[in-house]
């Protein structure tokens, strides 16, 4: 694992994350950070669910991918955000 594939995984986290919190309605209260891990996790769970249906690598962009991992960063986001919110 080299710092390019780190420094990637955050950048693609933090894409994915900040997608999914624009996504779901109403206003989250957790941070940036939280944010950006919520996507890194999202795009890893997202990557490997593909891996397993067999789409994780066609041609050109891997909408179906992409469209998982913004999924599950919605869930997750709605989740942290959630658990915040309870413990408040």
């Amino acid at each position: 694992m080299t710092i390019e594939s780190i420094l990637g995984a955050i950048v693609i986290g933090a894409v994915i994350g900040v997608i999914g919190r624009l996504l779901l309605p109403g206003r989250q209260a957790i941070g940036l950070i939280l944010t950006i891990v919520v996507g890194i996790v999202a795009a890893l769970i997202g990557t490997a669910i593909a891996q397993v249906l067999g789409v994780a690598t066609t041609d050109g962009i891997d909408w179906i991918e992409l469209v998982m991992q913004v999924a599950l960063a919605v869930v997750g986001v709605g989740l942290v955000a959630g658990l915040k919110r309870s413990r408040v």
